[in-house]
């Protein structure tokens, strides 16, 4: 005798994988792709001074967010800031550590 087995509704609607975006555009991006446009065309020992006015989520999270980014290009920024602005400066990356056996 066969058994009858109860169809389980889907929680999810479903789509093919080819159609699913492959890229994350955060909702800090525009802002974090204009810092590191501009860090990238000032010489070493000039920082970036971004109100905090235009930072609409504020300035920990444009931090985080621009931190990821660097780390994801892999340079070195540094930033500081006051009750009025955010800055953002380009440091010297640090030469590799060497291991001794």
């Amino acid at each position: 005798m066969a058994r009858k087995t109860k169809a389980v509704v889907m929680n999810f609607k479903a789509m093919p994988q080819r159609d699913v975006p492959q890229g994350r555009n955060g909702k800090h991006k525009q802002i974090v792709t204009k810092i590191l446009s501009d860090l990238d065309q000032i010489p070493a020992g000039v920082a970036l001074k971004i109100p905090l006015a235009q930072l609409a989520d504020g300035k920990d999270k444009v931090r985080s967010a621009l931190n990821r980014a660097t780390r994801k290009r892999g340079c070195v920024v540094a930033t500081a800031s006051d009750s009025i602005f955010l800055y953002v400066w380009n440091e010297a990356a640090a030469p590799p550590v060497s291991k001794k056996a």
